[in-house]
């Protein structure tokens, strides 16, 4: 009976210094999480640039226009690149207009850096007035990451703005959240959580999207392991993209959108 009661104590014991072990690794991950966070939250970042053309038209005179508008966070801007031909929707309009069945582009952005899906309402407005666009890209969910939203809440708001779109009629191809895992200003082990939690937002979304009639490009797959082998993908900061990263980007986009575009009338 002594023994069993010795053995019971020492297995308590045993028990009681692993649950210490383990909390003490939890608050000291925790610890070290978050000073991560603080850090990455105090770089200094690459601003949009205030000179760069919102709107432009690429290509030749006389050809089909096809009216192309980028939705969503810094990426539909260009933030990291300080030339229209660099940034994303350059890079696009580029490519449909000296593509087979090049058409002239008219490219404009109602992108704002720091968005979030939430802030996809407005964008929406301001994107259906005037003149309806053809095509709209929306590259959207960094920030929700960033900001802790709920992937599927975050995917809601971006579903319903896709719905908006498509019922005006708009052509809707939406690049998911990028491979955050890939983001040289964050730090390990911290890089490792965003990019996992970046994951879970690409998976809802593209469940939304599909649901609103709108086409998915898995930017994580598609182009991560390039983002993850070349640090020129990214602009000085180490989280926006370089031209190069918007290139990849673009590429990556591209035939979705022209198949997007291949279905809109000719005006």
């Amino acid at each position: 009976m002594t023994n069993l009661s010795a053995g019971t104590q020492v297995a308590a014991r045993v028990a009681r210094t692993a649950a210490f072990s383990l909390l003490a690794g939890a608050l000291g991950g925790a610890a070290v999480l978050a000073g991560e966070a603080v850090v990455a939250r105090n770089r200094r970042y690459a601003q949009p640039e205030l000179g760069l053309a919102l709107r432009a038209t690429v290509g030749r005179a006389g050809a089909p226009p096809l009216r192309l508008v980028l939705l969503g966070d810094s990426s539909a801007l260009g933030v990291g690149v300080d030339r229209l031909g660099d940034t994303i929707g350059g890079q696009l309009a580029e490519l449909l207009a000296e593509g087979p069945g090049g058409r002239q582009v008219h490219l404009s952005s109602v992108g704002v850096s720091g968005s979030r899906s939430t802030d996809l309402a407005t964008q929406v407005a301001r994107a259906l007035l005037g003149e309806r666009p053809d095509v709209a890209v929306v590259l959207v969910g960094a920030n929700d990451v960033t900001s802790m939203r709920r992937p599927t809440e975050a995917a809601a708001y971006l579903g319903a703005a896709v719905h908006r779109l498509r019922q005006a009629g708009v052509e809707v191809v939406v690049g998911t959240c990028p491979d955050l895992g890939a983001v040289r200003a964050i730090a390990s082990p911290l890089r490792q959580v965003v990019g996992w939690m970046g994951r879970r937002v690409a998976r809802a979304q593209t469940g939304a999207v599909l649901d609103a009639g709108g086409t998915v490009v898995d930017l994580a797959i598609e182009t991560g392991p390039v983002f993850r082998a070349d640090a020129g993908t990214f602009c000085h900061d180490g989280y926006h993209p370089s031209a190069d990263g918007y290139r990849v980007w673009a590429h990556a986009l591209l035939p979705a959108v022209a198949a997007a575009a291949a279905v809109t009338p000719h005006h």
